[in-house]
């Protein structure tokens, strides 16, 4: 009996037209298509029958209309109509079966295909190997092809198809159900194709699952990231060990001799000013009168409960605080504001923002919604808005370094951290044209500990806003520091917090997911101890600065003399 066999060795086979029957003889190469039967080429029948199809629905509806307006039975056919009906039904028939063959038949010969290819793998070595295409020049180097790497005889049949473009890379996980097995199969197709190794980025000992459908698409693997310890931190009244996740030479140590100076002097104290997430939506009118109406009907006070009620309806932690309009022309950019419990926040005001625009359209029906976001939030960009109004939390941290201290652990003088703070963080800055950069490296320390703890990293942009103070106090003896941080967005559910790394770094802090009996409290929390992170950051990298050892300490903490290129 023949049987129909394909080749299961590592080079992949010819793509198969959609709609074609293999030959159960003859080697299989040969396949019968759905289009043989017909007397003229498929391009040509296609043709006649969409034409054909066309025409008969415009006669039929242009003398449907006909009779409506003479009242004329639409039972009575004339033979021109009857005709037309024919050619109608005929056309619909042709096309149908043609299109319903062709998925019927791609649905039933891929699976077919695949079951046969399983059962007869062992006997597919009789049959000759096709020899696969040369690599596409623009994507490979001009190095030999890396070996392929052994797999099963499955894996090797849908790295196969992979590679040919018959299996989109996106559906393996629906497909297999197995994302770990789905993240090997994908990675060896892309070593395959570009002809580069990636023996330097490890597959195995991460939980792929955990980040189907929310933390990243079409995984091939995982990077590796270093997590240091700075603390004890001492930030009103509790003890706290931060991690933070960076490759960046002496920021560690650094922000670790900031906390041991906060800690000898009494630890740091910090109030939280804000708290809520924004959304803001664009919306066109015909006139900027119209939609001057809009921004006066949302900022009347009388109509706050209503838009409460509606917002809050999408989520039970979705509070809503209110709204800030700006005017374009006849464009609305609408910045809604909303607590968001210990969830960063941005899916849960964006369904609240939603339901708003939709319960408006009842009393707007001429308002055009261009777009949910329409960059007035702002999100993940350098705003002003942010930097005045706040988004997420807004938070203070303060602490009174003593003299003593400043000496011997800071290695500098109260009057030199003062005067340097003007000039660098103050005026230096200014000269700059910073936009909520009136710090030494804040973004340094928010970037780390945003990792680490498994925030948005591209959030760093507007939560590293920061302004760094420093006065001397005390008759000019100890030293006053605080930083002021208007939009730092945090969570501690949802997103990357949920995988094992980042919940442990989030546990260690003790604000690990939901507060059950506060909501937002740990989400809170979480913002001081950063906001108490950069403080301590601050405080030495400028004593660095005042006593001239930042290139000493770099070169010393953030050079190797391990030639990392003879490693592997």
């Amino acid at each position: 009996m023949d049987l129909r066999r394909r080749s299961t060795s590592k080079t992949h086979r010819p793509y198969t037209p959609v709609g074609s029957f293999k030959l159960a003889g003859g080697g299989g190469a040969a396949r019968i298509q759905a289009s043989d039967a017909l007397p003229l080429p498929i391009r040509h029948t296609n043709k006649l029958f969409s034409a054909l199809f066309m025409l008969s629905i415009y006669y039929l509806m242009s003398q449907w209309r006909e009779k409506i307006r003479t009242a004329t039975p639409l039972h009575v056919l004339t033979l021109s109509e009857i005709s037309a009906v024919v050619g109608f039904v005929a056309s619909l028939i042709y096309l149908i079966s043609f299109f319903g063959i062709a998925y019927v038949q791609s649905f039933i010969f891929t699976h077919d295909d695949d079951e046969d290819d399983f059962l007869l793998s062992g006997a597919a070595h009789a049959m000759p190997t096709v020899a696969s295409p040369a690599p596409c020049p623009l994507l490979c180097s001009q190095k030999s092809p890396v070996p392929a790497a052994p797999l099963s005889g499955d894996d090797e049949e849908i790295v196969s198809a992979v590679v040919a473009g018959e299996i989109p890379s996106y559906i393996l996980e629906t497909r297999l159900g197995d994302c770990g097995r789905a993240a090997g199969i994908r990675r060896e197709a892309l070593r395959r194709i570009s002809g580069r190794g990636l023996e330097g980025l490890p597959l195995h000992g991460f939980d792929y699952d955990s980040i189907l459908g929310q933390c990243c698409e079409m995984p091939i693997g995982y990077v590796q990231l270093p997590v240091g310890i700075a603390g004890p931190l001492w930030v009103d009244g509790q003890e706290y060990f931060v991690p933070m996740a960076t490759t960046e030479g002496c920021l560690v140590a650094s922000t670790n001799r900031g906390c041991k100076a906060i800690a000898a002097s009494g630890g740091a104290a910090s109030v939280v000013l804000k708290d809520g997430m924004t959304r803001a939506p664009v919306v066109r009118f015909g006139t900027a009168k119209r939609a001057a109406e809009l921004k006066f009907f949302l900022e009347d006070h009388r109509n706050f409960d209503m838009l409460s009620i509606v917002f809050n309806s999408s989520s039970r932690f979705a509070k809503f605080q209110g709204t800030q309009c700006s005017l374009a022309g006849k464009n609305l950019y609408i910045r809604f504001t909303c607590s968001t419990g210990d969830a960063m926040g941005m899916n849960m005001v964006s369904k609240g923002v939603q339901n708003v625009l939709d319960f408006l359209q009842n009393d707007f029906p001429d308002m055009d919604v261009i777009s949910i976001s329409g960059n007035f939030c702002s999100d993940k960009k350098p705003a002003a808005v942010n930097w005045i109004e706040g988004r997420g939390k807004s938070v203070v941290c303060e602490a009174i370094i003593k003299e003593e201290i400043v000496s011997k652990v800071l290695k500098t003088s109260v009057s030199a951290l003062v005067e340097l703070n003007t000039l660098k963080n103050l005026v230096g800055s200014a000269m700059a044209g910073a936009m909520g950069g009136f710090n030494a490296h804040a973004s340094n320390i928010v970037t780390a500990i945003y990792i680490a703890t498994g925030q948005d990293p591209a959030q760093n942009v507007e939560s590293s806003h920061c302004i760094t103070l420093m006065e001397a106090v005390n008759d000019n003896k100890d030293l006053h520091i605080s930083v002021t941080m208007p939009s730092i967005e945090v969570g501690t559910v949802g997103g990357g917090t949920q995988l094992a790394s980042q919940s442990a770094c989030l546990d260690l802090l003790g604000v690990k997911g939901a507060n059950m009996d506060s909501p937002g409290a740990n989400s809170r929390r979480l913002a001081t101890i950063i906001a108490g992170s950069v403080l301590a950051g601050e405080l030495s990298l400028m004593s660095a600065l005042a006593a001239g050892q930042l290139v000493k300490s770099h070169l010393k903490y953030n050079r190797s003399s391990k030639d990392m290129s003879k490693s592997s």
